[in-house]
């Protein structure tokens, strides 16, 4: 029975270890943002590909650590009164998560060469993969870029890096579930243009959502304004307000004001489009789309709901990290939902 399907569906063990591949980097993503949230993403000050596998295992080496972190601004401005066991606890968030990292890009590497060499992969899926392979090269670079910003004049990251940083993670997930999904069987005729074309814009501008997402956690929008539907008393704030730095481009990334303001504005226009194009999508689309473009809508409503909730509460942990998931869920389903169209 197995023979049978493996004969008739041969991409199926690729298609699964692509899927693992996607839930393992949406972990990290998570992971990444719960680093964040515990102040942990400078407890390694050095980049050890290699040796940084293990953590510390004698007292002598988590001394010899700890030393380390207590040479940077964070600890001497921040955390001047951290004890060894408070270090230990932001390490091994900091740890954990580089460890998937690596995790990620073994359990991507060796069934690749595998499924090469058998010959189940052909030159342009190959390329694809090799393609996905490197971005997770690049983004383990950018995270220690990330990480060095916080290392000599800042007492955290920089929000520019940050941003990158989730954002490239982003658009690796889609990457992978996007050549994962293309590995099914087509089931459906060609979906009209205007469908795939709206479903296309409301994946890019989430990505960009997800952008100013971060640059909202870092920047401390979240817990600067925290009232809803208004913002600085206003649902509009005063131009003068929203563009009180100068030079004038730097307000997009460094006044919080404008920072959660422009979070805002896209979420509602995003919430608009995406109930716009799932009506579309009932009247005009099969109906396996129609119900995606629901649950696309569904999941951005619910996001919506955990992001004013979020920002009332005043960002606890547990809210923004579900924040954090829903964004995932939203880009994976946004992901899926165009992908699919294409048939």
């Amino acid at each position: 029975m197995a023979k049978a399907i493996a004969a008739r569906d041969p991409m199926r063990p690729v298609r699964r270890w692509l899927w693992l591949v996607a839930a393992l980097v949406a972990a990290m993503i998570l992971l990444g943002g719960a680093t964040r949230l515990t102040g942990s993403g400078l407890s390694i000050t050095e980049w050890q590909p290699l040796a940084g596998v293990l953590p510390p295992l004698s007292q002598a080496q988590w001394l010899a650590e700890f030393d380390k972190y207590r040479m940077i601004p964070q600890f001497l401005i921040v955390n001047p009164s951290m004890t060894l066991a408070e270090f230990k606890f932001i390490y091994f968030w900091e740890w954990t998560h580089r460890l998937l990292g690596r995790l990620i890009g073994f359990v991507f590497i060796v069934p690749f060469l595998v499924f090469l060499w058998r010959g189940l992969l052909d030159r342009a899926l190959a390329w694809k993969l090799g393609a996905i392979f490197a971005l997770g090269g690049v983004q383990g670079a950018v995270g220690w870029w990330m990480v060095a910003s916080g290392l000599s004049k800042r007492v955290d990251v920089s929000q520019y890096r940050l941003a990158v940083h989730l954002t490239l993670a982003s658009v690796i997930l889609a990457a992978v579930i996007t050549v994962a999904d293309g590995l099914r069987p087509a089931h459906h005729g060609p979906s009209p243009r205007r469908l795939r074309w709206t479903a296309g814009t409301i994946l890019v501008l989430v990505v960009v959502q997800i952008f100013l997402g971060a640059l909202v956690a870092k920047t401390g929008a979240g817990k600067t304004y925290n009232s809803w539907p208004w913002i600085d008393g206003r649902f509009v704030p005063s131009t003068d307000a929203l563009w009180a730095i100068t030079p004038a481009w730097k307000n997009f990334f460094e006044n919080v004001l404008t920072v959660q303001f422009d979070h805002r504005m896209l979420a509602y226009a995003l919430f608009v489009l995406a109930a716009l194009h799932a009506v579309d999508v009932q009247r005009t689309g099969p109906f396996p789309a129609a119900l995606r473009a629901a649950i696309l809508f569904a999941l951005m409503t619910g996001q919506a709901m955990l992001g004013v909730l979020t920002l009332i509460r005043e960002v606890p942990i547990g809210l923004a990290l579900a924040h954090q998931a829903g964004a995932i869920a939203v880009l994976v389903a946004a992901v899926m939902h165009r992908a699919r169209l294409k048939q």
